[in-house]
């Protein structure tokens, strides 16, 4: 059987680290349209 080499270990983690900054960036990108959607619901 063929077992995975070093790579893995490094673009495994790197993949989901990828992937949780994103999630990060595009949640906190729709919390803010969110609020400022709230705030002028608000105002009228």
């Amino acid at each position: 059987m063929n077992t995975p080499g070093p790579e893995h270990f490094l673009f495994i983690p790197g993949i989901l680290l990828v992937g949780m900054v994103l999630g990060y960036v595009m949640g906190a990108r729709a919390a803010r349209a969110e609020i400022e959607r709230r705030k002028r619901r608000a105002r009228e």
